[in-house]
């Protein structure tokens, strides 16, 4: 299966606004410390099939570390 959402892992500030604004829930923090010494946001492999694609994740981002494929 294709990624529908992808994160720019070493420029994720673990802010978590991503996690707040996902309606199914399946953004979550990492567990790896990045480059910044931040724990990114993450969506596993699994739970992939379950985005719907919104993109409310990468328009709430300041960073733009976001990316959503439909």
């Amino acid at each position: 299966m294709e990624k529908r959402v992808t994160f720019r892992q070493d420029h994720c500030k673990g802010c978590g606004l991503c996690i707040e604004v996902c309606p199914k829930g399946i953004i979550k923090v990492g567990t790896e410390i990045n480059k910044q010494g931040y724990y990114p946001a993450v969506v596993e492999d699994e739970a992939q099939e379950l985005c719907i694609s919104c993109a409310l994740c990468a328009r709430m981002c300041p960073d733009a570390v976001i990316e959503v494929f439909r």
